[in-house]
This record gives C-alpha cells, structure tokens and sequence, in this order.
C-alpha cells in the first residue's frame, strides 16, 4: 500500500515523461536506422512507422494513465518540442542557419498532427484500461528509457568508430558553420551521417538525463539517489564535451580541419559506457523491489557472489579500457583477448551459480540466466570481430566488418549493465 501510495505520488508527471521521451527515443531509433546508407527504407515506409509510434504513446496513455485530453496535449507537445532537434534539418535552408518559410507551417503542423494520433491511440487504449491490482511504477520506466535511449547511442557510437567516421564532421558543436539542429538531411550522407546522427542522437540522450536529475529531486526521497542522478547529469554534460573535443582537439569554431586526440577518443568511448552503468544502477534503485520491504534472504554464499559480481564488474571495465585502445589504436589485442578469457571465466562462474543456487530469488536467477546468454554471445562476436576485421587491417571497412565489431561492443555495453545489476542485487536480496 506504501509504494502503490509512492508510485501515485511520483506518476504525477512520471507517466508523461515516460510516453514522450520513449516514443520519442522510438521514432529516432526507427529513423536513424532507415535513413543508414547502408538501407533503402522508402519514405513512406517511415512515414507509416513514424505515426505507428505516436499512436501507440496514445494507446499507452489511454489503457494506463486513464488521462484526458489536457494530458494528451501536454504529452503531444513534449514529443513535437523534442523532435524539433531533428526538424530543424527539414527546415534549414541553402545557407548556414537559415530556415526555410513554410517552417512557420511546419513547426505548429507536426504538433496538431501529434496531437490528433496521441488522441487517436488514447482513444483505442481506453476501450482495454489497465486492470492491474498494483500501481505502474513510472519514475523507475522513465529511468529505463534513459537506459534504453544510451544503449542506442552507444551502438551508434559504434558505428561511428567502425566506419572511421568520428571526423568526417570537422567542427564542433556546430556542424560545417551550421548550427548542429539546423544542418540539412539532405547533406547527411556516408559518414557525415553517422558521425552527425550521432551528436543529434547524444542531445537528446543529454536531454533526457537532465530531466530525469530534475525529475528525481521532485519526487526521490532518497538524498543519495538525487545526488546519484546529479552525477549522471554532470558526467553525460562531460561525456558530450569530451565528443566534441575528440573531433577538434581545442575549444572552436573553425571549420578548419584539426589534428583530432586520440587520447580524448578512446576516454570518450569508456565514460560512455560508465555513464551508462550508472543509469543501469539509478533504475535498480528506482524498481519496486529495491524499494520494497522485501527482507534479504540469509545465505552462506552471499559475500561469495557479491564479491564475485564486484570483481566481474571490475574486469569488464578494465576490458572496455583496452577495448578502446584496441578500436581506436589497433594496438593491444594480445591483452585484450587475455582479459576476455578471465572475464568469461568469472562471468560464466557468477552466472552458473546465481542461475542454479537460488531457485526462490527470481532476480538473481534471471539475471544469472542473461550473464550466460550475453556471455556466450560476446565470445562468438568477438572471435566474428577478430575474423572480419583481422590483426592488422588497413583496408576500408565492410560491412561485415563494421556490424560485427559494433555488436561486440553493443553486447559488451549490455554485458557491463547486467554485471552492475547483478552486483546491486546481491546486496540487497541476500545477507
């Protein structure tokens, strides 16, 4: 009854952040995918999808929020506000930060647009409402979109890297003398697109982050949790500085073409995915089971795994390091596949017995089930990586090439938010 209380409580806007920003997050990631160069996804293909998103944010609204149209407006006007960081590269003109007239038609078109198939979905929601006996907890899925939303930017990021592309646009934050939002679609292609994609795609990643710090200091009752959500806020600002300073080297605006830092690449690269581990540990900490009076199980073998889990942890991070200098360098790869042999060993031993010892905690089983799942597909895509690229490769990427070394490092990313979970749960669930 406490938490059903609390998770009211906290639903006041948490429903509405989480049906803006995830459609949103929804409609980018289909987007980007159809508009890589690597596809030829016909517009009207997208188009369909697009508008398939927004009617199911609607039809989310309608059967779990029970809300009315003053809340679908307001959830219409988050999705239209935050997708203007992409529709300003439909309405940018010939010249640099130049916005073409029929933007005055466009801008308030999209969001009436949103706002009839929000309606439309909530319509079709309200004829199946939600019948659960338990409140949704919506600050803990807005966290989770935060999650979901780095993950995606993570393999984009991949891809940047894979493709050779991180300096195919010079100047940073604008883009060609543009400003960033306005540069046109139509001038996205090869690795201007991957490398453009991405910074758009990291905007909205910091944007979600900010409101979600916001969000918690309003609703979290935990002083260190806020704090946490501070943290991640200040690291993604870092992270998107560190981006910027890895293609131009120095505070500019010149368009001129710069000697890039490695150095600030490969730290990029791993601050990424530490900020990602902690928003893996920022919604632990917001689900209903964390907060729950659930007490932890007495077990023998609890400061075995949590020790375990915390050198896992560890040992994946050390490996991104490496991992890095591997992508970015093309050095290291002898240590590389070393640490990978004795992250296998520890993830395969927490995984077996987190999987097999504990049959009455449902957590730690699943969890210890996925650590073997992503495990074993981390060894297959990173001996696929080694073949499709070789040792010493100089030649430009395939395709081959650039999906399998950018899905070793995507499931490396999952990899590292299933070790941080399982860490965070042995602590709470048994003692």
């Amino acid at each position: 009854m406490i938490l059903d209380n609390l998770h009211k409580k906290q639903s006041e806007f948490s429903d509405l952040l989480v049906i803006a920003f995830g459609v949103t997050v929804a409609m980018w990631t289909i987007g980007y995918l159809c508009r890589l160069p690597i596809l030829t996804i016909p517009s009207h293909v997208l188009f369909i999808l697009m508008i398939l998103c927004i009617l199911a944010g609607g039809f989310i609204c309608g059967r779990y929020t029970q809300r009315g149209l003053q809340t679908q407006i307001a959830i219409a006007g988050m999705i239209s506000l935050l997708n203007l960081l992409i529709l300003g590269s439909l309405l940018s003109g010939d010249n640099p930060n130049q916005i073409v007239p029929s933007a005055l038609l466009w801008i308030p078109g999209s969001f009436l647009v949103t706002v009839a198939l929000i309606s439309v979905g909530a319509v079709l929601g309200n004829r199946a409402p939600y019948s659960g006996q338990s409140a949704i907890n919506w600050t803990g899925l807005f966290a989770l979109v935060a999650c979901a939303a780095t993950f995606v930017l993570l393999a984009i990021g991949g891809l940047v890297t894979s493709y050779d592309a991180g300096l195919a646009v010079v100047d940073w934050p604008n883009s060609f003398g543009y400003n960033m939002f306005l540069y046109p679609l139509s001038r996205m292609t090869g690795g201007i697109y991957f490398e453009h994609a991405h910074r758009l795609f990291g905007s909205l990643v910091g944007l979600t982050t900010m409101v979600l710090a916001v969000h918690l200091q309003r609703t979290e009752e935990r002083k260190w949790l806020r704090k946490l959500a501070w943290l991640a806020l200040v690291l993604v600002i870092i992270q998107g500085i560190l981006g910027g300073l890895r293609v131009t080297g120095r505070f500019t605006l010149s368009t001129e073409a710069t000697e890039p830092n490695i150095l600030l690449a490969i730290i990029h690269g791993v601050v990424g995915q530490l900020f990602f581990g902690i928003l893996v540990a920022i919604s632990v900490f917001l689900t209903t089971t964390w907060r729950s009076n659930q007490p932890a199980e007495e077990r023998k073998t609890a400061s075995t795994e949590r020790g375990l889990a915390a050198i896992l942890v560890s040992l994946i991070v050390i490996q991104l390091v490496f991992g890095a200098i591997l992508r970015h360098l093309a050095h290291g790869l002898l240590i590389h596949i070393t640490i990978a042999i004795i992250v296998m060993s520890v993830a395969i031993t927490c995984g077996v017995r987190t999987w097999g010892l504990y049959e009455t905690i449902p957590v730690l089983k699943r969890f210890g089930f996925l650590l073997l799942i992503l495990t074993g597909l981390q060894i297959l895509l990173g001996i696929a990586a080694l073949i499709a690229t070789g040792v010493t490769s100089a030649s430009p990427p395939t395709l081959f090439s650039a999906m399998t070394t950018t899905a070793h490092q995507s499931v490396g990313a999952f990899l590292l938010a299933c070790s941080v979970g399982l860490s965070l749960w042995t602590f709470r669930l048994i003692k």
